[in-house]
C-alpha cells in the first residue's frame, strides 16, 4: 500500500509554478528536481542534455522477466506574462508554465518518491526522465543522444500531457497515430524589379507568390487520402519596399504538419512541385526548404493497451476516454516513440462545471489540482502493473 500526500503534490508543482525558466535555461528547475530526489535518495544523473535529469529505481525483487520501463516528464516554461492572480503565479516576468510542464514534473516526482518506497516490490527497473526543451530545440533527442535508453536498455516509456478538453478524473488514450509531425517551410520567389507603372518590364514575384499560396492549400483537399490528415500554413510573407516598385524578392514562410512518414515525405515532394511550376508558370524562380522539426508521435499498441487496462483498474471504464482524432499539434515524446514501445496520453484538468476555460498556452491558464494525484496514480500503479 502506499499514500499519495496530496499537499506535498500540489506544493511542489505550485514551487515550480511560481519558479518557471525557458528551454535551455532550466538550470534552478534541475537544482529544485536534484533537491526532492536527494532528499528520497533516489539515484539520479543531472546535466543531461545540459538542464535535463534521469533518476533510476532499481527494483529489488527482480526475476529474469525483469524490464526496465520509463517515465517522462518536460519541465520548461513558455515566454508569457502570466495575467492569472493567485498567489503561486509566476515570479519570473515573461515566462509562465502555461503548458502545464509543472504538473507533469510534479506528477512525476512524487511518482518516482512512492515507487522508490516500493523498491523491494518492483521486478525492475524504472527510469524517471526529467526532460528539458519541448517547447523550443528538442530536448527528448539530446536526451536519447546522452544515453538515457541504456543501461539499462529502457522497453517502454509512458508520458502524460493535461488537457483542458477533459473533465478532472478522466484521461484520454489513442491507438497508433497521436500527434503530428511538424517542419517548416521557406519560400523565395525570385523575378525582376522594375517600376509598378511599367510591369512588363520585370517580373512580378508578389503575383507568383499569390498564386504559390492558393496553389499549395489544393495539395491536401486533392492528393492526400480524405482519410489521412495534413496541413499547410503560410504564417508570414515579406517582400518590396515601397507601393510603386516591384521587388526582385517575395519570401514566403509556413509550416507543414503530417501523422505519418510516407505523408511527411510526399508533401514535401509535392510543396517543391508546386513552388517550382507555378513561379516557372508566372515566369519567376520559386525556390523551397524545409527545416524539420518534431516527428509524428505514433503510439504503440501494446503500451496503449497496458495503460488503458491501468487506468481502467484506477478511474473506471467510463473515465477512459479513446480520443477519436490525432492532434495536429506537435510533441518530442515523438522521439522515444521511435526506440521504445511508447505511450503518451492525456490527462484531463479541467474542473467539472467551470464556466470559462482558457486553453494551453493562454495567459490566463489555468488548471485543476485535483488531476495530479489522478496522474500520480495512474503512473504508479501502471509501473506495479508492468513490473509486478
Amino acid at each position: 500500500m502506499y499514500i499519495i500526500n496530496n499537499t506535498e503534490l500540489v506544493n511542489i508543482r505550485r514551487e515550480l509554478h511560481q519558479n518557471p525558466e525557458l528551454g535551455g535555461n532550466e538550470y534552478k528547475t534541475m537544482e529544485r528536481i536534484c533537491r526532492y530526489l536527494d532528499s528520497w535518495n533516489i539515484e539520479y544523473e543531472k546535466g543531461v542534455a545540459e538542464t535535463g535529469v534521469v533518476a533510476i529505481i532499481r527494483g529489488k525483487n527482480k526475476r529474469i522477466d525483469s524490464k526496465c520501463i520509463a517515465v517522462r516528464a518536460d519541465i520548461d516554461a513558455l515566454p508569457i506574462k502570466e495575467e492569472a492572480d493567485f498567489e503561486y503565479k509566476s515570479l519570473n516576468d515573461g515566462i509562465m508554465h502555461a503548458c502545464g510542464h509543472d504538473a507533469h514534473t510534479a506528477i512525476a516526482l512524487v511518482t518516482a518518491k512512492i515507487i522508490k518506497s516500493l523498491e523491494d516490490k518492483i521486478n525492475g527497473d524504472v527510469k524517471f526522465f526529467f526532460q528539458p526543451a519541448e517547447e523550443t530545440t528538442g530536448g527528448a533527442e539530446r536526451m536519447i543522444e546522452h544515453g538515457c535508453l541504456k543501461n539499462p536498455d529502457v522497453e517502454f516509456v509512458f508520458g502524460l500531457h493535461v488537457s483542458t478538453t477533459l473533465e478532472t478524473g478522466t484521461i484520454g488514450i489513442k491507438y497508433g497515430k497521436m500527434m503530428a509531425a511538424s517542419d517548416e517551410i521557406s519560400i523565395n520567389v525570385r523575378g525582376k524589379s522594375c517600376h509598378g507603372a511599367q510591369p512588363h518590364n520585370g517580373t512580378d514575384p508578389i503575383v507568383a507568390a499569390s498564386g504559390i499560396v492558393l496553389a499549395l492549400q489544393s495539395i491536401v483537399s486533392r492528393n492526400v487520402s480524405p482519410l489521412n490528415s495534413a496541413v499547410v500554413t503560410i504564417g508570414r510573407i515579406h517582400g518590396g519596399t515601397q507601393t510603386n516598385i516591384i521587388p526582385d524578392n517575395v519570401y514566403l514562410d509556413g509550416t507543414m504538419r503530417t501523422l505519418d512518414p510516407e505523408t511527411r515525405e510526399f508533401m514535401k515532394k509535392r510543396i517543391s512541385e508546386v513552388v517550382e511550376n507555378v513561379s516557372e508558370a508566372y515566369g519567376t524562380e520559386g525556390m523551397v526548404s524545409f527545416r524539420e522539426s518534431y516527428g509524428p508521435l505514433i503510439n504503440n499498441d501494446q503500451a496503449v493497451d497496458l495503460l488503458r487496462e491501468t487506468a481502467v483498474n484506477v478511474l473506471g471504464n467510463d473515465n477512459v476516454k479513446t480520443l477519436e482524432y490525432p492532434d495536429m499539434g506537435t510533441e518530442d515524446f515523438s522521439y522515444f516513440c521511435l526506440y521504445t514501445k511508447s505511450c503518451f496520453f492525456n490527462l484531463g484538468c479541467r474542473s467539472t462545471g467551470a464556466e470559462e476555460v482558457y486553453p494551453l498556452h493562454s495567459s490566463k491558464f489555468v488548471l485543476d489540482e485535483e488531476c495530479l494525484q489522478i496522474g500520480v496514480k495512474v503512473q504508479v500503479e501502471n509501473i506495479l502493473n508492468i513490473l509486478r
